[in-house]
């Protein structure tokens, strides 16, 4: 058996440039042992779980949507928001929601509070290039997985299926 402490566990931060984004995370599942560059599946572990907190005022991260991963959410403590394509919806402790590839999310905290809950991935990058990506409606932008933990950020335009093919 894996055991860990959360309190043994390092809270590691996330900032954006203006810090509209921000948030801390304590990554359980490398704590007990998952190695997000190995290939073997058995040191990959089948899914990820962390425990965040966002701080008053603060949003996770911009509006997106996995392409290949699904996400379930349990909140610990404080009020958030949750954006979806139907608008905002308003959580706290003991709520759950969950999230799968394709439907695009965003979080924030809405009250006095840490925005406290944990997130439980699953884990579908593979290595090399493929796995998850992830796309950003509000600013068109793409996370390409570039290998096992690196993602690639790019923007682009619309364009013909077969533009610079032949």
């Amino acid at each position: 058996m894996r055991k860990v402490n959360l309190k043994d566990i390092p809270e590691q931060e996330r900032k954006s440039p203006k810090g509209k984004f921000h948030r801390t995370f304590k990554n359980i599942s490398v704590a007990l042992g998952r190695e997000p560059e190995s290939l073997d599946l058995s040191k990959r572990h089948p899914f990820d779980l962390a425990l965040v907190r966002i701080p008053k005022g603060k949003v996770l991260c911009p509006y997106h949507a996995h392409a290949a991963e699904s996400e379930l959410y349990l909140v610990v403590s404080g009020r958030g928001s949750v954006r979806d394509k139907d608008g905002a919806t308003e959580v706290g402790p003991g709520d759950a929601f969950f999230f799968q590839p394709g439907e695009a999310h965003q979080l924030w905290n809405v009250g006095d509070e840490d925005f406290v809950y944990y997130v439980i991935a699953d884990n579908p990058r593979s290595g090399g290039t493929t796995g998850d990506s992830c796309y950003y409606p509000d600013s068109g932008k793409w996370a390409v997985t570039t290998d096992a933990v690196e993602e690639l950020i790019v923007k682009g335009t619309e364009t013909e299926y077969f533009d610079g093919e032949e």
